[in-house]
């Protein structure tokens, strides 16, 4: 038997688990096939568990899930790496080492990816649509660049008002944006005016992260977390918009302090935190998300572990300054044809001096860019060192009414 032919009869065989794929329709209120993957995982992984693949020898099923990784690069049909490491937990394993985070990768996979820095050498491309009517903003990654119809769909926020702040949402799950669901993973609050932000991450996003202080017990599945991590709201990034007081033209100024990353993460060399898995997974098959329940708490002087034991300090992004074009009679940023339409809203943010003290190439580098394209459609570029969570956090500040800064 051919390994042209072991290779095609395997992917036939668990192609019975993602075989409706990860197309997707993008339109409010509509739910795409992507969201039933994990009831098909589910009731596929029974019957493959009984099949010869499942108790292949090592070298030869390394073999094979290696050239399924490499010839599946692109999504939708990078769903079936997603379909071998919900086989059993052998491929589960050899899969997680094949793959690569996306810092190496440049590719979204799972998704812990979400929380995993970005590629260091080019951007990723998302978008994001808004809906008015329910206040909730959704995260695709783009598939075809020519378009922003045409998406895997990422991440799901939703506004929540409260007497002095409002809350963003953000969940894995478009249908169940909300702490209480086991698809939450963090949220942005902002101050009564819409000029500061806190970005909160659902679980700890490095081992010396501390949880902001809470009067009760949390609680996950009925049992209590264990104090190692603890459940709860980790403050991981800080942004704050400058107040316009004289009432001057141009666009909104903002920095973001990143309270997890350290300043070296923009250099060669430097390293941000990364997270490799969620936590407490109540299943062996990778078909069951393991995330965990979080409620609402108040920050009381909170401390990032890592980094305020360290002379390195927080990185620091800034917006970076347009220019008044005289012939437009308008503010212009270059977004490579990424954003077409002027708004208030758009920006892009690069490293601070105040980093290293003196302006080099690292401070020039985009780290995230966020545009209109659409009346609710926006573009939404990243790269290292931020991750996919923490860039649509900060794109979700700028949606916030901000009177006082513009």
């Amino acid at each position: 038997m051919s390994f042209k032919s072991i290779f095609q009869d395997m992917k036939g065989e668990f192609g019975i688990i993602s075989k409706k794929g990860f197309e997707l329709k993008i339109g409010h209120g509509l739910r795409s096939r992507s969201q039933r993957v994990v009831e098909d995982n589910l009731m596929a992984v029974d019957a493959l568990k009984q099949s010869c693949w499942a108790n292949m020898p090592p070298e030869l099923l390394r073999d094979v899930l290696l050239r399924i990784e490499a010839a599946e690069f692109t999504w939708p049909p990078r769903k079936n790496v997603v379909a071998c490491a919900g086989v059993c937990r052998s491929w589960r394993e050899i899969i997680k080492e094949i793959v690569k985070v996306p810092e190496v990768s440049g590719k979204l996979t799972f998704p812990i990816s979400l929380k995993q820095p970005g590629p260091r050498d080019s951007l990723i491309q998302c978008f994001i649509k808004r809906n008015r009517s329910n206040h909730t903003y959704y995260l695709y990654l783009s598939l075809n660049p020519a378009s922003n119809e045409d998406g895997k769909f990422l991440l799901a926020a939703k506004k929540c008002r409260r007497p002095t702040c409002t809350d963003y949402i953000i969940s894995l799950n478009p249908e169940d944006v909300s702490k209480g669901s086991n698809t939450y993973i963090g949220k942005l609050r902002s101050n009564f005016l819409g000029t500061k932000f806190t970005i909160y991450d659902a679980q700890p996003p490095n081992a010396g992260a501390k949880v902001t202080k809470s009067r009760s017990t949390r609680l996950v599945g009925m049992k209590q977390v264990s104090p190692r991590f603890p459940a709860g709201n980790y403050p991981v990034a800080h942004i704050a918009y400058e107040l316009n007081v004289l009432g001057s033209r141009g666009p909104r100024r903002m920095n973001c302090v990143m309270d997890t990353i350290p300043t070296s993460a923009i250099y060669p060399g430097g390293v941000a935190p990364t997270q490799t898995e969620f936590m407490l997974s109540k299943m062996d098959s990778f078909a069951s998300l393991p995330f965990f329940r979080s409620h609402s708490t108040r920050m009381e002087n909170f401390q990032s572990g890592p980094l305020s034991a360290q002379k390195d300090g927080m990185l620091v992004l800034k917006n970076k300054s347009p220019r008044w074009h005289e012939q437009l009679q308008c503010w212009c940023l270059n977004f490579n044809g990424r954003v077409t339409v002027a708004s208030v809203k758009n920006f892009q943010l690069v490293a601070s001096p105040e980093n290293g003290g003196t302006t080099g190439p690292e401070h020039e580098n985009v780290i995230l860019q966020f545009g209109k394209v659409g009346k609710d459609v926006f573009t939404m570029d990243y790269q290292y060192p931020i991750s996919t969570f923490q860039a649509f956090a900060i794109c979700l500040s700028s949606f916030d009414t901000k009177i006082a800064c513009e």
